[in-house]
């Protein structure tokens, strides 16, 4: 059998599994009695330090609630805003998606993958260089991220370098998303006046406002800090006007540890749960009923260079125990892990992928942002590891599963026939029908003999990633956006692509 043929076979068998969502929650790192006191060192810094370079939209909200601005101009938030605002900010809800057998349940410990990221450069799959991303990259990768199953939602994974404005650059970033995918997509706006005209495009897409309220099919990501406790000022307000409209919001705190933040975990934690609540409060002021996802994640660096090292050891505690930190709140909550600082999809970039990976999902991570495809500490995007990625996402998610110990599962009955009789469980029944739902089959991974290995051209996972990569991308054109919808958008917006 041909490797081609193989694959095609595997994948029969494993896309009649059901989509892998695991309920984790395992880890822990915290007590109870030190989360508490992490979030009473957040509230001192709130209270007695605040954060600089609020817009007045944002002062206004806090002020009017409590808050208060020093004398020298450091926005601070009391304990009873504070708290008031994590008892009311909603701790469930969905993330809607056009096809609803992908909408993400975002409670609890459910656990989404996803793309993310703004990567300046894509990887070359022929060469291995790397070339300046361009609007049509972010098209061929949300058609692409369409068709992995491992991969939920599709968070704009790349800039397009060749949108000539900031508008111009929102509003086909998204739009080149959602006509490529109907996973749940996660976009970003630039300047606040642009939130309005995105706004718009998904209105027109949604059929009315009403739709687009009760199902919002885009959030934003919107990184309203510059560690240490420094609004974004323009980024602010883009939070409070994407909240006011309905979008949910990823409220993203990226600090670096070492360096923006306290070398310690426990440091670096206070300091980014400060900034993260922030805007949590900001969103939670601006609409009482938005939809908020906490996302701290602070960075690892390392102190050699100065420079990420997303896939480190460090890195991978330090996300989980951030994570755990939103669960204290119940929070909905998004992650950054698989941030591999390896440029190529290689030995590297597997080991630090799958061990960040795995404590994010065994923690119980929501959502977990550039969980596929990011090279580079997030500087360039590759196709082929999101296929890579992809099967290694099956297999951690599959991990993440809780075992069923039952009278049936425990299996006493078969065991005595298979003694009795055949001495080997191939042939029972129960072995053939849980083969195709208890178990992940690889289509690129190689798990041939090795004369057949050899017979078949010696393939490993790259080489198989790249003939997927260039099967879907001829294969799969989707047009997720009705004609006639599609044709009052480019009458009434820039739109720079053609499908």
């Amino acid at each position: 059998m041909s490797n081609r043929s193989r694959r095609r076979q595997q994948k029969k068998v494993s896309q009649s599994a059901e989509k892998i969502i695991p309920n984790t929650g395992r880890l822990k790192f915290f007590s109870d009695a030190q989360l508490c006191s992490v979030h009473d060192a957040s509230l001192q810094i709130l209270e007695t330090i605040g954060l600089s370079d609020a817009p007045e939209e944002a002062i206004k909200l806090v002020c009017d609630n409590g808050g208060s601005l020093t004398d020298s101009g450091r926005l601070t938030f009391p304990p009873k805003l504070v708290n008031k605002a994590i008892s009311n900010l909603r701790k469930s809800f969905r993330l809607y998606a056009r096809d609803k057998d992908q909408n993400l349940d975002v409670s609890g410990y459910k656990v989404h993958t996803g793309t993310g990221g703004a990567s300046p450069m894509i990887v070359d799959m022929s060469t291995h260089n790397f070339r300046q991303s361009i609007l049509s990259d972010l098209y061929d990768a949300s058609r692409l991220v369409d068709k992995l199953d491992n991969i939920h939602f599709f968070a704009r994974p790349m800039v397009a370098n060749d949108m000539k404005s900031s508008l111009m650059l929102d509003v086909n970033t998204a739009y080149a998303a959602l006509v490529g995918t109907s996973k749940h997509v996660i976009s970003s706006v630039s300047d606040a006046t642009n939130v309005k005209t995105v706004h718009e495009l998904c209105l027109v897409i949604a059929g009315s406002h009403e739709n687009f309220y009760e199902r919002p099919f885009l959030s934003l990501n919107i990184n309203h800090v510059v560690p240490p406790l420094r609004f974004d000022t323009e980024s602010c307000k883009v939070l409070i006007e994407a909240s006011r409209r309905g979008f949910p919001v990823m409220v993203n705190t990226f600090g670096q540890m070492g360096a923006s933040s306290p070398v310690t975990i426990a440091g670096c934690l206070v300091q980014t749960n400060a900034e993260t609540l922030a805007g949590m409060i900001l969103a939670w002021l601006a609409n009482k009923d938005v939809n908020a996802i906490y996302g701290a994640r602070p960075m690892v660096t390392d102190l050699r260079t100065g420079g990420m090292a997303g896939g480190s050891g460090e890195q991978s505690l330090l996300t989980a125990a951030s994570v755990q930190l939103a669960q204290y709140y119940n929070f909905p909550n998004s992650t950054i892990s698989g941030a591999t600082d390896s440029k190529l999809p290689d030995n590297q970039a597997g080991y630090e992928k799958a061990l960040n990976l795995t404590l994010a999902v065994q923690t119980g991570a929501n959502l977990i942002t550039q969980a596929a495809g990011t090279q580079a500490g997030l500087m360039a995007t590759s196709f082929e590891a999101y296929v890579v990625d992809n099967e290694m996402l099956g297999a951690i998610l599959s991990s993440g599963k809780q075992i069923e110990v039952s009278e049936d599962t425990m299996s006493l009955n078969t065991i005595k026939n298979v003694v009795e009789g055949e001495g080997h469980f191939l042939g029972q029944s129960e072995t053939f029908k849980r083969m195709s739902t208890d178990f992940v089959y690889p289509e690129n991974a190689d798990r041939q003999a090795y004369e057949a290995w050899v017979a078949n051209g010696e393939p490993n996972i790259n080489t198989n990633a790249k003939i997927k990569v260039e099967e879907l991308l001829k294969g799969h054109r989707p047009n997720y956006i009705p004609n006639d919808f599609d044709t009052q958008i480019r009458k009434q917006f820039d739109i720079m692509i053609s499908i």
